[in-house]
């Protein structure tokens, strides 16, 4: 399915030399890094709006670190 979604995007005067492609960070596939892609560096707004929605659902957090703890602090 990439690889459709890769062909429907592209224009017919861009060559494949000077189009760029990128992975989609969300699916995997071939996405076209060029403006004539709105929803770059995604291969589709699909992919844009699951990525939006991890962001919002906060799937993409960092791991919260345990303070680092001084037993001598601990004891005053």
């Amino acid at each position: 399915m990439p690889e459709q979604v890769f062909k429907m995007r592209a224009t017919p005067d861009l060559t494949a030399a000077s189009v760029k492609t990128v992975r989609c960070p969300a699916c995997g596939g071939a996405s076209i890094y060029a403006p004539s892609n709105p929803h770059r560096p995604f291969c589709g707004e699909g992919c844009k709006l699951h990525d939006l929605g991890a962001w919002a659902s906060e799937a993409f957090k960092l791991p919260e670190q345990q303070p680092e703890v001084d037993p001598a602090f601990e004891r005053s």
